[in-house]
């Protein structure tokens, strides 16, 4: 059997605006919180992403925190791209009570793991719209910080 490689894709960090509390939902806790800006850095793209989209979050009765984001970024000569980032985080509580005050937290001390599916119409990376991809990351104050990785 074929075992998948993981290879670096890029690190991305997420400028994030304040929690935008919904309260109980069908499912568990819901908040939006607005992705406002950030940057994209890798050895085959880099870019800026754009003040637009959001994590749209339930947070269960367990504390796991479901991830769901949908924004995009431009790169640094000129595409648009679009990138979905499903995925959860979860650990001690703790931590996780750390973690939301917006302490530095060692992201090794809880687990955030997503999949992201990017996708765009510029021709130079349209190879991004056939790649699956994994990331491992961590929440700061004001941002998220994510290494997506190629499943190859």
């Amino acid at each position: 059997m074929l075992e998948p490689i993981l290879t670096h894709f890029c690190d991305l960090k997420v400028e994030l605006a304040d929690i935008r509390e919904m309260g109980q939902g069908r499912a568990g806790h819901r908040r939006i919180i607005p992705i406002i800006g950030g940057t994209v850095t890798g050895e085959r793209i880099s870019g800026t992403i754009l003040n637009l989209g959001a994590d749209w979050q339930t947070i269960f009765a367990d504390g796991v925190a479901e991830l769901d984001t949908r924004y995009a970024f431009e790169t640094d000569d000129g595409a648009l791209i679009e990138i979905i980032n499903y995925g959860y985080r979860h650990g001690p509580a703790e931590v996780l009570a750390a973690v939301g005050r917006g302490e530095d937290v060692d992201p090794s001390s809880y687990y955030m793991r997503t999949h992201a599916r990017l996708e765009t119409g510029d021709p130079r990376y349209a190879w991004v719209n056939r790649m699956l991809f994994v990331g491992a990351g961590g929440r700061r104050k004001n941002s998220v910080e994510v290494s997506l990785f190629a499943v190859e």
